[in-house]
């Protein structure tokens, strides 16, 4: 007896250390809690209160009152005021979208790191194991102050649970939802995807495999542009939740290290974890591509598109080699630790040695996409989640690696490469920057700027031409592109295109791209390259085995003759479709000219005809004379 005694002493003076629910409500199953807690209106301060911005502070409750162990918990949330959420603790979107995102018209939350549920029977009632609590920041629009914006309703989105219609009181909302063997969620689990969009580059950021700590990414670098081309990429973006690459196939980062982890929150995290063999913790990493030797390597390679050397090619001169790809795999950090939870890195950017510069949009979710089968059969695997990534061309002010010059069948002189065209170096060399380019004597287009004085000054006085004192500077480009309008009959006319190579390295798989707009309908063949239109432009590239455009090299005797530049030549022939063409005046000339993507120089003026319409005029004059003599004769 007075054992009993003491006991219930105990019991009354001493309460339980076990913790006990926070709600009185009688729901045998699982309890939903929407709470609203604050609205403080923000910038810009309008007059419309129906558009009126609005900070929200609110609480999502889940409590498992019922027997049995909720696994994997999903709650839907009817929000409906334009709500824009920025942040969630505790929880993730169902969907994988990464925040803020619009989550009007209602989401789905599942949790993060908590995603499963005790009951009170295997806990003992302790609240910290039965409960979960979600901090819902976010923008809104119309509420604020006079009170809580109405939900459209709130429920649990798992199989196996009937749910009564909500309730809401002042500011909370509460659903009660009993266990329901036959009951199905009318919540579905689908994606709101964003369809594909276009631009000139798009990266495809595709999960393949996912685990609770880490995943799987293949990057996918498309180039969609038919004349620009991408050399040596270097490709970076942000992390946003403090992950790190672990490994990578097809790729590499640009500089290995891991010190950012080892004294970071992924060391005190990953505590077992060997960072020795990781490859990269900065937050904004850049990435490079492999060399062709390491294309079948087992350990680095084996990536379709991969391991070429940086180089993208235009999809009009190789489909197979306009893309790039590469593998890598990613850990995350908590509160991340769950296999939906799927976020893609923020802020890319791609550059290369050679190309345009591109400016990138954020990642957006699309539908998966659809691998081919690694056993071989006529199926596809989907990828776990994939986002898009558009990037565009700039339009940016930055100086030319090419130039182009022009001459005539009609015209003895060459109008040459325009001065500084590709930049200039006041300081080094001795010549006028500002004075325009020399007319020159074809010849003087096979040799070196610097071995060219000779000849020009002889031409200019065979012309009578004064020339500037100094002279102009050289163009200082890398390759130069001469077009010579070759013939012009009545029923059609020739050019001729010259590529030169000024550089010390050769150029593999290079292309030139020539804009005719008023002469394209009456193109008809090139004959030493291979070519063809796209739209206003002829296309042009080395034909299997002659794609090289080699380096500048030494003459037939060095100690003499000047050194000689790499060249490609063809002929282009065109018929006169177009009424009215001036071929000689405009129409026989490029308005734009590419080389391997970047736009050239190229002169602004063109070769006169005035030397061939005078012996017109003085052959038509001779004819009507004689005419003339003849009528008088009768």
């Amino acid at each position: 007896m007075p054992t009993f005694i003491i006991i219930l002493s105990i019991l009354f003076f001493f309460p339980t250390s076990f913790s006990q629910p926070s709600t009185s409500s009688d729901c045998n199953g699982v309890l939903i809690t929407y709470s609203y807690q604050i609205g403080d209106r923000i910038r810009p301060f309008l007059d419309d209160s129906v558009n009126q911005p609005y900070k929200f502070v609110s609480n999502l409750t889940v409590q498992n009152n019922g027997p049995e162990e909720l696994k994997d918990w999903r709650v839907f949330v009817g929000f409906n005021n334009g709500e824009l959420l920025v942040s969630a603790k505790n929880a993730v979107l169902d969907d994988g979208e990464a925040l803020p995102a619009n989550v009007s018209g209602g989401v789905v939350f599942s949790g993060s790191p908590v995603s499963d549920l005790k009951s009170a029977i295997e806990t003992a009632g302790d609240v910290d194991l039965m409960e979960v609590r979600v901090e819902l920041v976010g923008t809104q629009f119309g509420g604020g102050r006079r009170g809580a914006p109405l939900l459209g309703n709130i429920s649990l989105a798992n199989d196996g649970f009937s749910c009564r219609n909500s309730t809401t009181q002042e500011n909370e909302t509460t659903v009660c939802c009993l266990p329901d063997p036959n009951a199905k969620t009318d919540v579905s689990r689908t994606v709101n995807y964003s369809p594909l969009q276009t631009g000139d580059l798009t990266i495809m950021y595709d999960v393949t495999m996912t685990y609770e700590s880490n995943y799987w990414a293949q990057v996918t670098i498309t180039n969609h542009n038919p004349f620009s081309r991408l050399e040596n990429w270097n490709l970076s973006f942000d992390w946003m939740e403090n992950e790190f690459i672990n490994a990578m196939r097809g790729a590499y980062p640009k500089v290995v290290n891991t010190n950012d982890c080892l004294f970071g929150s992924q060391g005190e995290f990953y505590k077992e974890f060997d960072f020795s063999k990781a490859l990269s913790c900065d937050k904004r990493p850049t990435i490079i591509d492999l060399p062709l030797s390491k294309a079948n390597d087992t350990n680095l390679g084996l990536v379709p598109f991969c391991c070429r050397n940086g180089t993208i090619l235009p999809p009009s001169m190789d489909l197979m080699k306009s893309k790039s790809s590469f593998q890598m795999q990613v850990y995350k950090m908590p509160p991340g630790l769950n296999r939906t939870q799927l976020s893609p890195p923020r802020n890319w950017k791609i550059n290369s040695t050679i190309g345009a510069e591109y400016l990138c949009g954020h990642p957006i979710r699309v539908p998966p996409t659809l691998f081919p089968e690694a056993t071989g059969l006529p199926v596809g695997t989907a990828a776990v989640a994939t986002w898009q990534v558009v990037c565009n061309i700039t339009k940016t002010e930055k100086k030319p690696k090419c130039c182009v010059s022009f001459s005539s069948f009609f015209n003895d002189s060459v109008i040459p490469c325009n001065t500084c065209a590709c930049g200039c170096d006041n300081g080094k060399d001795i010549c006028n920057a500002n004075e325009q380019a020399i007319l020159l004597p074809a010849q003087a287009l096979l040799i070196p700027f610097e071995n060219r004085t000779r000849l020009t000054e002889e031409f200019a006085a065979l012309q009578r031409r004064k020339l500037p004192n100094p002279l102009p500077c050289a163009d200082n480009c890398g390759v130069s592109i001469n077009w010579h309008l070759l013939s012009d009959y009545r029923k059609g006319w020739t050019a001729r295109i010259t590529l030169f190579n000024w550089g010390e390295t050769d150029i593999a798989d290079w292309f030139a791209a020539v804009e005719l707009k008023n002469a394209i309908p009456g193109f008809e063949k090139v004959y030493s390259m291979d070519g063809k239109v796209l739209n206003s432009t002829i296309f042009l590239q080395g034909f299997p085995g002659s794609n090289y455009l080699i380096a500048e090299r030494n003459g037939s005797n060095p100690k003499k003759d000047p050194r000689v530049p790499g060249t490609q030549q063809s002929v282009i022939s065109f018929t006169k479709k177009e009424p009215g063409i001036d071929v000689g005046r405009v129409d026989g000339f490029p308005t734009k000219v590419y080389f391997n993507g970047e736009e050239c120089s190229i002169p602004v003026i063109l070769p006169s005809d005035a030397e061939r319409r005078a012996v017109v005029s003085a052959v038509f004059s001779g004819v009507l004379l004689i005419l003339v003599i003849f009528i008088v004769m009768q």
